[in-house]
């Protein structure tokens, strides 16, 4: 090989392995697939269910022209893919966490323990039913710390909801030791863990209740749609009357009149029979499209594990993380801001829609502080409700950053990838080597 071709060469190796932020040549060039887990397994098969049921012209759970029973068969199916006893399925996650509150009776003076990690969602469940959310840090798992949880119980608390997030189960026996030694309900909250499990047993089974949803973004979906499950036939029947006009149904259907515990106030978010016959097909499909994430994701794992001052997510059962995201730590916000926009500039990026490969601080109504109507404790009346109501005084309101020192921390020095169930090997391939390349250039020592 002549000298001037072998000087072309050690150019061309050269500008790729410069950094594309300093010049240097891209890893890839297309963006990444949008994250929506369900979504990129949907196809021919939802569109016959739904098909059906319109062709029926009976889209209502309770009645119609040719009732096809999908929301109750649905309830059956995942109820039984749970290993729960009673399932019952609403309108929306939102809805879900709104009814199972309603349920376990929750109301003006009491306070409900909810993790610095969440949804907004979370939060304004409490507030909507008059109590007082008080948040309690994380830890490693990125889900409520069970020390910090112990350490925030006064003789107000009622029960405690466990967010298992980003597709990770929280420490849920850790968590449910402390609900059960100071007798507070626990709800898990697994709209972003829908098939997780800790040593084979399903989360949303370990507590009281479980709620679910099936929004877009989730590994199951309908676009919209929720669900709460429980063991307890009681809670079953107060979620059901809740959900509905405000009373119970019999085994015929009928509503109960006459049983005071179950005369309360419906919230009319019921699920239509369209819905649930897509989400009868997802969830057929839900095992393939979390084994999908999970390959990904651990493929990916496995290589930066390889890789100094990259810190990985602690994954209680790694076997029953569902995946969809894939969270790293560093040593300094500084560090994790330059490896975020190095990453971003070898493509590692998703659009026009969806976030990935974002600092966490960025992640918007997941973060406490970021929750406007939290920290400014504001109200739809005015009222001030539930802050101002007499119950509710002298109970915990504290919500401004800083109240959480291990999530603040956390979320300054993370990073967030979202993995989709439709990546390929050369996807992978690709995030991997973005993450060597940047490894090489800023953290190696």
């Amino acid at each position: 090989m002549q000298n001037d071709e072998k000087s072309a060469i050690q150019d061309s190796d050269a500008v790729a392995a410069r950094l594309a932020i300093d010049g240097g040549t891209p890893v890839r060039t297309e963006p990444l697939p949008l994250e929506f887990p369900g979504i990129h397994h949907m196809g021919a098969e939802e569109v016959e269910a739904a098909a059906r049921v319109v062709r029926s012209r009976s889209l209502f759970r309770y009645y119609g022209v040719e009732l096809q029973k999908e929301v109750e068969t649905f309830e059956s199916e995942f109820a039984r893919f749970l290993d729960v006893s009673h399932m019952l399925a609403v309108s929306s996650g939102t809805a879900a966490l709104g009814v199972a509150l309603a349920a376990l009776g929750v109301g003006p003076g009491q306070e409900v323990i909810v993790p610095a990690y969440m949804w907004v969602s979370v939060a304004a469940a409490v507030v909507n039913r008059g109590a007082i959310p008080v948040l309690a840090d994380i830890d490693d798992t990125f889900c409520i710390d069970p020390k910090s949880l112990a350490e925030r119980i006064s003789s107000k608390t009622t029960g405690i909801i466990v967010v298992h997030m980003s597709g990770a189960p929280a420490d849920i026996q850790a968590i449910r030791k402390v609900a059960d030694g100071r007798k507070l309900f626990l709800l898990e909250d697994c709209a972003q863990c829908i098939g997780g499990s800790v040593n084979g047993k399903r989360v949303g089974t370990f507590g009281d209740m479980g709620v679910f949803s099936f929004q877009m973004n989730k590994n199951m979906t309908s676009g919209e749609g929720g669900a709460v499950v429980t063991n307890t036939r009681r809670l079953y029947d107060r979620a059901f009357a809740c959900h509905d006009l405000g009373y119970a149904r019999n085994e015929h259907g009928r509503l109960i009149l006459n049983n005071p515990d179950m005369c309360l106030w419906g919230q009319g978010c019921r699920l239509d029979e369209l819905r649930a016959s897509v989400l009868r097909v997802q969830l057929t499909k839900l095992t393939q499209i979390t084994a999908s994430m999970h390959r990904s994701k651990y493929r990916i794992r496995e290589a930066l594990e390889k890789l100094s001052g990259i810190n990985l997510r602690r994954i209680v059962d790694p076997a029953g993380d569902t995946s969809p995201f894939l969270i790293t730590t560093y040593q300094d916000p500084e560090t994790a801001k330059n490896v975020n926009k190095a990453l971003r500039a070898e493509g590692i990026v998703t659009h026009p829609q969806g976030l990935s490969n974002i600092l966490m601080t960025e992640w918007g109504f997941h973060l406490y502080y970021n929750i406007a109507s939290l920290v400014q404790m504001t109200s739809v009346d005015r009222g001030g409700f539930p802050w101002t109501l007499k119950e509710n005084s002298g109970l915990r309101m504290q919500y401004a950053k800083g109240t959480c020192p291990v999530a603040d921390s956390l979320f300054e020095r993370s990073i967030l990838i979202a993995i989709p169930s439709s990546l390929t090997e050369r996807d992978e391939s690709d995030i991997i080597r973005a993450f060597e390349k940047v490894h090489q250039a800023l953290l190696s020592v």
